[in-house]
């Protein structure tokens, strides 16, 4: 189960990266074009989407490296990144995804009692 939690969640993180460059990209659009911010209605909390498009594809890389060997952390850093890019992001076509990989990674770390056979 580690395994597969190792790779859940660097699958999960690199698609979150994906996702979190385009959106941090998107309200760097917004805030430099405020009349496009108008067009559109902007976003509610551009601090948020900035903090999650870069510390939850981190969370979710750094737990799925660690899952082999410290598993309650690597948990607990899947489980964040999921809760993070659901809050910041919400659940949709291109973040389902990696939600639903960093999700099912942390409880499988979560779960895994003793290391895998190699």
């Amino acid at each position: 189960m580690r395994n597969a939690a190792l790779v859940l969640g660097i699958i999960g993180g690199l698609w979150g990266m994906l996702v979190g460059f385009f959106s941090f990209g998107y309200t760097e659009l917004l805030a430099r074009y405020t009349e496009l911010a108008e067009l559109t209605g902007g976003v509610e909390n551009p601090g948020l989407i900035r903090l999650v498009s870069l510390g939850a594809p981190v969370l979710a890389i750094a737990g799925g490296a660690m899952a082999r060997s410290q598993n309650i952390a690597a948990g607990v850093a899947l489980l964040l990144a999921a809760l993070g890019m659901y809050q910041a992001f919400g659940f949709g076509a291109f973040t389902m995804f990696p939600i639903a990989m960093c999700g099912l990674g942390g409880v499988l770390a979560l779960l895994a009692r003793k290391p895998d056979p190699h």
